[in-house]
């Protein structure tokens, strides 16, 4: 009799999980980019339209969102450079290049903003969820961005970040840092709806 219990619990349908949303995936795919060695690299490379990267061991502090956008089934690359050719003069731009425009933290937080993604910059880590992407102010002229991501192994209370600032070369970092620097942007980019 227990083993045909046991048979039949077996043969019964798992529950099933809950769904994950679009920023959860993106958080996902944020933090599968801290398993490669990439070393930080800000030089220009004439990469492919749409869809182009620079080599996958080289990146910079956009290439993290740029991949982990990638990685949900977002390009960043196309996305970015057909709003810049649809308003160059609200991104500064007079000659669009689509090898480096979307590599730019301005640019992405022009590209955000225009996709109605900003959300208010807060110092409340519970306003902040995976997925969140998070520009902040370095020094005068240099910025720089991350995503947000929650870590259930983590005894931190804030929210983590996955970013690349080009520590010892080493790539992506996850760190507790999102109130280290300045906040200068906060945003929700749903990429499934925009896409």
């Amino acid at each position: 009799m227990h083993l045909a219990l046991v048979l039949l619990l077996l043969a019964q349908p798992a529950a099933p999980k809950p769904e994950s949303t679009f920023f959860d995936r993106l958080a996902e795919a944020a933090l599968a980019q801290l398993e490669h060695r990439v070393w930080y690299d800000a030089s220009y490379y004439r990469i492919p339209y749409p869809n182009g990267d620079v080599p996958d061991s080289i990146g910079v502090c956009t290439d993290v969102i740029i991949r982990a956008c990638r990685g949900v089934g977002v390009d960043l690359q196309k996305l970015v450079h057909e709003d810049i050719l649809s308003s160059p003069q609200s991104y500064n731009i007079t000659r669009a290049d689509a090898s480096i425009d979307h590599r730019r933290v301005p640019n992405l937080m022009r590209f955000f903003r225009r996709k109605d993604a900003a959300l208010p910059v807060s110092d409340s880590a519970k306003d902040y969820q995976p997925g969140d992407i998070v520009a902040w102010r370095l020094a005068p002229g240099l910025t720089h961005i991350g995503i947000v991501v929650w870590r259930p192994d983590s005894n931190t209370v804030a929210p983590l970040v996955v970013h690349n600032i080009g520590r010892n070369g080493r790539g992506p970092d996850l760190e507790d840092c999102l109130f280290n620097w300045p906040v200068i942007g906060h945003y929700r980019y749903d990429g499934s709806r925009r896409n």
